[in-house]
């Protein structure tokens, strides 16, 4: 041994190890007697509990950390050198000469990957496919296709195009969205009777046969994702969806490997940064011993990743913020080691994106890529205790949901029998509560609005509704993706409406006094809860005297008057107040003061806090105010 390890082993022998009582001592000792649970361990919406601090020990019975990248079950990744992914940006074709201007034009700056978004009322021709893949050099880049019912149409067409470019088949690479389950979740019934449409997808599989690396099923996460199912609920009925397909893959024909290695699962990501970061993670051991239990190899056991960023928490008010839910989203996929990934441009959700809304979408994936260089290092988040828990924990728990799922029959059957719906329909009230309380935020929207914003023109009504597309016939409910902040942008947009037709924005007035701490804190407490309704806050340095603060409420054609002060000052500043304004305006106290029972006997009705339903509290001042 060298001078220099025996100087390491000095230096680290002053630090002895300290177990996980000692740790847990010394934060209960910081806590001063407060609960430990309680103030430091979070019940996740996934079902399981989240720790401030994890260390090795906690990775005892993780069992699949001495997998190296690219080993089964590719926890670690798909890929043994590398962590690169395709930057893909879709298409809407409305016209192919011009959908081909816009994949080239874009190609030049930085996407590796197209999809094509085509009329599935429309037929493509093989004029129109050469036309659209004109110049595109298929085996340079990602080709991916949104047909709807032509996907069998496109696969011979593509091959003869590649033909007669000269271009080695078994080097292009892409996707067929040829998706039957996604189409029964949201339509209620399938296009062909059952039988018929597995068929179908066995006959595209086998049409695809000179195209080794392209995939022709796709699993669709995505919709539940938007439809405001957990992360849990999203994997483990995807794992559902994809076992079905092999399963009635299988039955019609196909090996399992075959139909394994010709499926793509589409997943969305969300804002919940390392709990999205390890879902991917936790879907590929899950699928690959999925495969291995229905007898498939270990290379067709690889999990095919591509991943969209959410539609459920992006917002209309406040639009760029979604650039930085993005961001985090995007980060999440590729430290997870995915193969595609789409960043949906902030104002994808309610209008038509423009270039620049889609040039920032591009880079915020390229400085991923080549400033930040994520592509160049396998699974980054290999070895982080909290990471690898997460990914353990959430492949324990999807495995619950899927394990569910496949006692009710399978995919199909437990979705007939309604299982999913409702599933996912108690998960969509949780969230609804959480998000018109606040534990769960939209910045911009139900918490720290911009005041001052106000839409030029109504909110389309299919931006504010969630988007149904139950066909006649259904034979069942159907799951009808939306996003959360649905509800709080129907009542600004309302809001802002009725301020266009009367010309007078409602008005919320702080009627400040007293301490200065607390009259300022809930001042600005207040002016945040009633900007969420696009309510015009009126804030205040304080008043010497009530009679002051009401005169000024009252000139100022205040419509709500918010009482500001402290808790021990509102037994007698507030009922003073509610005397002079009561007929004049909705009056309001802010906190929960020890003296709310006083204040309600002298004809005080409301009163706004942390405790408030938000949501609730706002359309019902809105009611208040005559605003339908």
């Amino acid at each position: 041994m060298d001078q220099k390890e025996k100087d390491s082993q000095k230096l680290f022998s002053e630090f002895p190890p300290i177990s996980t009582e000692k740790w847990e001592e010394k934060i209960r000792t910081d806590l001063k007697g407060a609960d430990f649970e309680r103030k430091l361990v979070w019940r996740s919406p996934e079902g399981f509990n989240v720790y401030p601090f994890y260390r090795n020990e906690d990775l005892d019975k993780v069992n699949y950390l001495d997998s190296l990248p690219g080993e089964f079950p590719y926890a670690r990744g798909n890929k043994k050198d590398n962590n690169n992914w395709f930057v893909r940006q879709d298409i809407k074709i409305d016209d192919y000469k011009e959908a081909n201007k816009k994949a080239l034009n874009i190609l030049m700056r930085g996407i590796e990957s197209l999809g094509f978004e085509m009329n599935s009322e429309v037929k493509p021709s093989e004029e129109n496919l050469e036309q659209l893949l004109n110049d595109i050099v298929l085996d340079a880049i990602e080709l991916n296709f949104k047909t709807g019912e032509h996907s069998m149409e496109i696969i011979p067409m593509l091959v003869d195009i590649a033909k007669k470019k000269n271009v080695d088949l078994a080097q292009v690479k892409g996707s067929m969205d040829f998706d039957p389950l996604k189409c029964l979740t949201l339509r209620g019934k399938f296009v062909l009777p059952q039988e018929e449409i597995f068929a179908k997808a066995v006959a595209l599989t086998k049409a695809a046969a000179e195209l080794p690396e392209f995939k022709t099923i796709g699993v669709n996460g995505l919709m539940l994702s938007n439809s405001g199912a957990s992360i849990v609920q999203e994997l483990g009925m995807a794992l559902a969806m994809g076992a079905e397909y092999i399963a009635q893959l299988t039955e019609q024909g196909l090996s399992v490997d075959e139909a394994a290695s010709r499926i793509r699962f589409n997943f969305g990501v969300g804002s919940n940064y390392f709990m999205e970061l390890a879902k991917f993670r936790a879907a590929r051991i899950l699928w690959a011993h999925i495969i291995e239990a229905f007898g498939g190899s270990k290379e067709a056991a690889k999990m095919s990743i591509h991943v969209e960023t959410s539609d459920w928490n992006k917002t209309v008010y406040d639009p760029y913020v979604n650039m930085l839910r993005t961001t985090t989203e995007a980060m999440s996929s590729v430290l997870a080691g995915i193969d595609s990934l789409v960043v949906r441009p902030f104002n994808a959700s309610f209008e038509e994106t423009t270039e620049f809304s889609e040039r920032i979408a591009r880079n915020q994936q390229l400085l991923l890529k080549e400033e930040s260089y994520f592509n160049k290092i396998v699974d980054p988040a290999a070895g982080s205790y909290y990471i690898e828990t997460l990914t353990d924990k959430l492949a324990e728990e999807a495995w619950k949901v899927f394990l569910a799922i496949d006692e009710k029959g399978g995919y199909i059957a437990a979705l007939r029998a309604g299982f999913i719906q409702n599933e996912i329909k108690a998960t969509q009230d949780k969230r609804a509560k959480s998000v018109a309380t606040r534990r769960e935020n939209f910045l911009g929207t139900n918490q720290y609005p911009n005041f001052n914003e106000v839409l030029e023109h109504n909110i389309p009504a299919d931006v504010l509704q969630p988007k149904d597309s139950t066909v006649e016939g259904a034979e069942f409910e159907t799951l009808k993706p939306y996003r959360g902040s649905q509800a709080f942008e129907s009542l600004r947009s309302r809001v802002e409406n009725h301020s266009r037709t009367t010309g007078k924005r409602p008005k919320a007035f702080m009627l400040t006094m007293g301490n200065l701490a607390m009259r300022k804190a809930r001042a600005t407490f207040a002016c945040n809860f009633f900007g969420c309704a696009g309510f015009e806050g009126v804030d205040n340095l304080g008043f010497a005297s009530v009679e002051e603060g009401a005169k000024a409420a009252i000139d100022a054609q205040a419509d709500i008057v918010v009482i500001c002060s402290s808790d021990d000052e509102y037994a007698e500043i507030a009922p003073a107040a509610f005397e002079l304004l009561k007929d004049k305006a909705i009056v309001v106290v802010a906190g929960a003061p020890a003296c709310a029972n006083d204040l309600k006997a002298v004809g005080i009705e409301h009163f706004v806090n942390v405790k408030t339903n938000v949501l609730e509290g706002l359309e019902m001042y809105a009611e208040k105010l005559g605003i339908k």
